[in-house]
């Protein structure tokens, strides 16, 4: 239940607000005094303050409730405070006001416009406290995985990878294979070497294999390593990339490239860390994590024959997804300044631009655009125009909410500003200029 504090020295004012608001579902809690308070602010939480202007040492020129108010700010800047007077100095209330007081009502008030307004206000308070302890906690939790991980340098400030850091975190220290799914481009190595980075193998090789660069004769090789004379051009004996990575991990990327004898092969390491080289009878162990990563549909080519579902369970003990860059729009502005170069900076226009294009190539597209803006600015600042991105269309915006569409809002709302602003996507203060402006009385 929300908590209201009454500061008036007046008994009988405060007893008629304290039966007012508990109508209406309010706490209210009563101070005869500033000094009884600010003491009472200092010791219990509050949704709102509604504190008279006149007290018994000065009754009608305003100051000591000029003075609390103040002293109410300095403590407490983001509290609600109405400003209640049976003596109306509208200059002082204009200077309240700009000062950050929420409302200036006279004595008699109105219960209607009382209530209407604290409920207003109570609303946007606890609406705007959520928001302080959602940032609060994400900093928290920023830090948090900053501290408590090698994140190889990772730039982003979008919640959606935020969340794919915490898992590949997570997951780290388990030992047990991990599919990293996502378009080409995202970033899939990186979130690899994180995983790597925070393992109980991170001091063992990192070893990379795209299956997907290769000729398919040739992964297995890669893979497996062979003996001399084993294919045609093989001179000598190699290791191959299992035998390279014992001790630590093997990112295997474009896993989905892997023909289906390479397949079967890789799921017998996986399951029993042995395998023979092209050519040989003798068999090898090696202890190695596997991370793979994919942008194609594996469930899909399962269906099709063409990638081994055994395999894909033994290979998705965990998978982490990655969105693609648009799909994160949080991180295009710090990943564009992490990939500017020479104490280069983009301007207002080049930053529009960014978040505007779709980024079909992801993080990859990004760095080359930034690359070559980099190259092509004929300053410091980069602009719109030497990022070579297509202009996007100028959407228009949408109209400005008329009477009826306000009306109807206010309706929905049950005469709640806060809420009808939000369904408008205004602010409380913009919806209370339309209304003014249109005529519509406050609820």
């Amino acid at each position: 239940m929300p908590t209201v504090l009454i500061i008036d020295d007046n008994a009988a004012v405060a007893i008629a607000l304290e039966v007012l608001f508990s109508l209406h579902d309010i706490h209210a809690l009563h101070a005869a005094s500033p000094e009884e308070g600010l003491d009472l602010l200092a010791r219990e939480d509050f949704d709102l303050v509604i504190q008279d202007m006149n007290f018994t040492a000065d009754t009608t020129s305003g100051e000591e409730g000029v003075a609390l108010f103040r002293e109410i700010r300095q403590r407490h800047p983001d509290l609600p405070v109405i400003l209640l007077t049976a003596w109306t100095h509208l200059d002082a209330a204009v200077d309240l006001i700009k000062s950050g007081a929420a409302d200036y009502l006279s004595k008699p008030w109105n219960d209607n416009r009382l209530i209407a307004t604290v409920t207003n206000l109570i609303e946007l308070g606890q609406a705007n406290r959520a928001l302080r302890q959602h940032a609060q906690r994400a900093r928290r939790q920023r830090r948090d995985l900053e501290q408590g991980f090698d994140l190889r340098g990772m730039v982003w400030q979008d919640a959606a990878t935020e969340r794919i850091l915490h898992l590949a975190c997570q997951v780290a220290r388990a030992d047990v294979p991990v599919l990293i799914s996502g378009p080409n481009g995202t970033g899939k190595e990186r979130i690899a070497e994180i995983i790597q980075a925070n393992s109980a193998v991170r001091d063992g090789p990192f070893v990379v294999l795209n299956c997907g660069a290769l000729p398919s004769e040739l992964i297995e090789a890669e893979l497996f390593g062979a003996d001399a004379g084993a294919y045609t051009g093989a001179s000598k004996a190699r290791e191959g990339k299992f035998e390279a990575a014992d001790g630590g991990t093997l990112f295997l990327d474009e896993i989905g490239n892997l023909p289906l004898a390479g397949q079967m092969k890789l799921l017998r390491v996986l399951e029993t860390g042995r395998f023979e080289r092209l050519g040989s009878n003798r068999e090898r162990q090696v202890k190695v994590r596997v991370i793979s990563a994919t942008n194609a549909d594996l469930p899909a080519m399962i269906r099709a024959g063409t990638f081994r579902e055994d395999l894909f369970y033994r290979l998705n003990v965990i998978e982490l997804r990655l969105p693609p860059l648009a799909a994160r729009p949080a991180d295009i502005l710090p990943l564009a300044s992490s990939f500017l170069a020479n104490g280069k900076k983009l301007d207002a226009g080049a930053q529009a631009s960014l978040l505007a294009h779709g980024w079909p190539g992801n993080v990859r597209e990004l760095k080359n655009v930034m690359a070559r803006a980099c190259l092509l600015a004929a300053g410091d600042t980069i602009k719109a125009s030497d990022l070579g991105l297509p202009i996007s269309p100028v959407v228009p915006s949408e109209a400005e909410p008329d009477r009826d569409a306000i009306t109807q809002a206010l309706a929905r709302a049950s005469g709640v500003v806060a809420q009808a602003a939000a369904d408008l996507g205004l602010s409380r203060q913009a919806l209370y200029r339309r209304m003014e402006r249109l005529g519509i009385a406050r609820p």
